[in-house]
């Protein structure tokens, strides 16, 4: 205290030291909160209820929050007028185009980007060298000769010229299957701008090189079937969700496309008749007087397709070469492609389809003699149904008429015109795959008018918008079209072999369409699978189909995106769907239900004596202890059986006995009951308590059946969101006044559980069967082909008297 500055500096010191602790504090306090709010932050990113806002794009004037367009919703056109010509002899096709580009984007555009997709046949195309291939010791024939056509055939676009309207040269960059435009100025909001392109390109084998678009060569009278796609530059979409979509074709992402006005006149061999997009201009030009009569007729009969060129003259036609030519002219508006087929085989019927907005549609179906007898019975008429069923879900078919084109091995769609496979033997039998295959991919490529070349979605991003959508409605098609119709995709049970399977194999349905593991069943089967869910089990069948037809409503001749879709599927329903999206489209777990534990409770009854009896009947079930059992034989007498003076009152008290006061203090808590309280005493009723996990991570409602002693069965139906607090077990307590048998999980196969195994009480296993055969014990013939040989030795057999004994 004597030197001077001393309690200063004690104080300083003291001072430091609490600041010192303080800031340690503040440190620890700030790395806990930090620590906390990160295991809380985990926590929500694991909550599989937690909302989608975070992960879908922000709301704003384009797109509305409720998955509408927004109030300025922009989209660009393009008009095409075109000639083409189709060279016979050299499978080429030449053409030249001008495309009229509008721009309706609040952007000034300094270049346009166009798709050339027909170079995904180029040579050098990256499609084949982005393709996985290995080889192991031995290497079949039919492999090898796929490596050497695949460095065999140039199949891509030669561009001959771009220039303006006036025909002054442009600037342009080709870049694999993309070709950027530079524009003399740029091109504002509201201006149009007008330019030329000249091409041409060699047709491929589809039946050597596959593909969306070629020829099919018949050997036996030496003619083509042609049918012709992705044949023209086309103008890419310009967007307000990625700007301008020019990611590179690779063959499995479709196509992002803009809607537009086309005029096409398509020159082919005099004899050729010439199915396309758009209505036939000088229809009476290209077909005799008498054909011309019969399409008229077809317009207005509406029970049975109309022969408008009769397989008789089709294969009349296919006899003799016409050395001249003739030109197709077809217009077609508000479309965003444009396909076409030609061919001297053609037969062709068609039948009208009346709307229930009253307009009228034109099914119609092109084939050559090889696809009778199905052809001529099915395909029209299939496409009449595809349109009135799809229509009932979506909005009327609003083009002039639907068309569908025979050719093998093929199922591809565009406005107006798909070619479908579904070829019978040579003798004209087939058999029932080949039936039920032909029907669903016409139903399949038909409805891809409404998914997605009316609702616009982009197949280079998401093939799941418009595969697995039109895959869902094609399955409601296809059970409208037969009883127990023999559907590949829609019902739960089906995808459940993709869902188990191996998770490094298999992507989220979000995943690029080029990305995609397993296409069929990421794009097409699980998407349809969880919308038919969703309309089933989730929201209901009223709820859903409105809220579906909402969406196409919302988005016909538009480009709509997920998030369009997720959010118009929540605005019209009110139902809260943010899990079901989460679950089913961004992660690739699955479904499984485990009935893990069920525990039954009954009430006590205000008698004392029952409850005496219910308390042995209880003891007496309780199994004995290995101990207990074998204890009786190694211990003939114990030290209390043996010596009286061991014993007292509790050897010989019952604890399970009722005795006078038991019963008084019974009688007395009855009387203390008020009415409601003693029928509930009274009533007899059980209880169950079950216990259920979900060991696959997918979250689902849960549905259970109870099936009570008496054989009477009732369905419980608890929505998904009983999971939202532990998403990996949670428990439901159930009333009945009988007596419950067994419990079973999913009854009706709806939740696609991938083990049923767990999914019953009392526990059984799922039968499976085997099956034993011998080698080569399949025939190759169609049970018609049967059946008819065993007609003719039924008929032989009746010819000489039967079987005379003989084997």
């Amino acid at each position: 205290p004597s030197i001077p500055g001393i309690d200063r500096i004690a104080h300083s010191y003291t001072m430091n030291r609490i600041l010192t602790h303080f800031t340690a504090a503040l440190s620890l306090l700030l790395l806990t909160a930090g620590a906390v709010e990160a295991q809380n932050l985990e926590n929500t990113n694991r909550n599989k209820f937690r909302q989608l806002g975070q992960d879908l794009p922000t709301p704003n004037v384009y797109r509305a929050a409720s998955g509408a367009p927004g109030h300025e919703y922009f989209q660009q056109r393009a008009d095409y007028d075109m000639s083409v010509v189709l060279d016979d002899e050299k499978q080429r096709i030449d053409g030249s185009e001008t495309i009229t580009y509008t721009n309706n984007s609040p952007d000034a555009l300094t270049y346009i980007w166009l798709q050339l997709d027909q170079n995904v046949r180029a040579l050098d195309s990256d499609r084949g060298k982005a393709r996985k291939s290995t080889m192991g010791d031995k290497l079949s024939f039919t492999t090898a000769k796929g490596y050497y056509d695949e460095y065999r055939f140039d199949g891509g676009f030669n561009i001959e010229k771009v220039t303006d309207a006036s025909g002054k040269d442009l600037d342009y960059t080709i870049n694999k299957t993309m070709m950027r435009v530079e524009l003399p100025k740029a091109l504002r909001s509201g201006e149009k701008f007008s330019f030329k392109v000249d091409w041409w390109y060699n047709i491929q084998n589809r039946m050597i090189y596959g593909g969306r678009s070629g020829y099919e060569y018949f050997e036996e009278d030496d003619n083509y079937l042609y049918t012709i796609a992705q044949f023209f530059p086309r103008m890419a979409v310009y967007s307000d969700v990625e700007g301008w979509q020019n990611k590179q074709f690779l063959g499995g992402g479709e196509f992002a496309l803009t809607f537009g006005n086309y005029k096409v006149r398509i020159t082919v061999p005099e004899d050729h008749v010439v199915a396309a997009t758009g209505e036939l201009d000088n229809i009476k030009e290209v077909l005799s007087s008498e054909q011309y009569k019969r399409w008229t007729k077809a317009n207005s009969t509406y029970d049975d397709p109309v022969m408008i060129i009769t397989e008789e003259e089709a294969t009349e036609n296919e006899k003799e070469k016409a050395s001249g030519t003739k030109t197709w002219v077809f217009e077609a508006e508000n479309v965003r492609d444009f396909g076409w087929a030609s061919s001297r085989k053609f037969i062709w019927d068609g039948m009208a389809v009346e709307q229930e907005d009253g307009s009228k549609v034109l099914a119609q179906s092109f084939y050559p003699k090889e696809g009778n007898p199905l052809w001529e019975q099915y395909s029209t008429r299939v496409v009449a149904h595809t349109m009135r069923t799809y229509s009932k879900f979506t909005f009327p078919y609003p083009y002039p008429h639907a068309t569908s084109v025979h050719a093998a091995s093929i199922g591809m769609e565009y406005p107006m015109i798909c070619f479908n496979y579904g070829r019978p033997e040579k003798d004209g039998t087939y058999s029932e795959r080949t039936k039920y295959g032909m029907i669903g991919v016409i139903i399949h490529e038909v409805g891809h008018n409404y998914f997605p070349m009316i609702v616009n979605s982009d197949e280079r991003q998401w093939t799941w918008m418009d595969e697995g959508l039109n895959t869902f409605l094609q399955y409601l098609t296809e059970q409208e079209w037969d009883r127990d119709y023999p559907s590949r995709r829609g019902p739960a049970y089906k995808i459940v072999d993709y869902m188990k399977g191996d998770k490094s194999n298999i992507s989220p349905i979000m995943t690029n369409s080029e990305s995609i593991f397993q296409f069929g069943n990421n794009a097409y089967g699980k998407p349809a699978t969880a919308l038919n869910i969703l309309r089933e089990t989730v929201m209901g069948r009223e709820l859903f189909d409105y809220a579906f037809k909402e969406y196409a409503n919302r988005w016909m001749f538009k480009h709509p995106t997920p998030a369009d879709f997720f959010r118009t599927m929540e605005d019209a329903s009110a139902v809260d769907l943010d899990w079901f999206w989460r679950g089913w489209f961004f992660t690739n777990d699955h479904v499984d239900q485990d009935l893990a534990q069920v525990r039954w409770f009954q009430i006590e009854t205000g008698d004392a004596d029952a409850e005496e009896a219910f308390a042995r009947e209880r003891a007496a079930a309780k199994p004995e202890t290995i101990s207990a059992i074998r204890n009786r034989e190694d211990i003939p007498v114990t030290v209390v059986e043996s010596d009286s003076s061991t014993r007292d009152f509790y050897n010989e008290y019952d604890r399970l006995s009722t005795d006078a006061i038991d019963r008084r203090d019974k009688a007395r808590y009855v009387e203390g009951l008020d009415e409601d309280e003693l029928n509930i005493l009274n009533s007899g009723d059980n209880f169950y308590e079950l216990t259920i996990k979900s060991p696959g991570g997918l979250v689902m409602p849960i549905i259970l059946e109870f099936e009570f002693t008496d054989g009477t069965k009732h369905v419980e139906r608890l929505p998904a969101e009983i999971w939202r607090y532990n998403t990996e077990s949670t428990s439901k307590v159930f009333r009945f006044s009988k007596e419950v048998q067994s419990i079973s999980l999913d009854p009706f196969l709806e939740i696609a559980d991938v083990d049923r195994g767990n999914n019953y009480w009392p526990p059984r296993p799922e039968p499976t069967r085997f099956e034993l055969y011998k080698r080569n014990r399949r025939s190759s013939e169609n049970p018609m082909q049967r059946a008819e040989r065993a007609r003719e030795l039924e008929e032989e057999q009746q010819g000489t008297g039967g079987d005379q004994g003989g084997k």
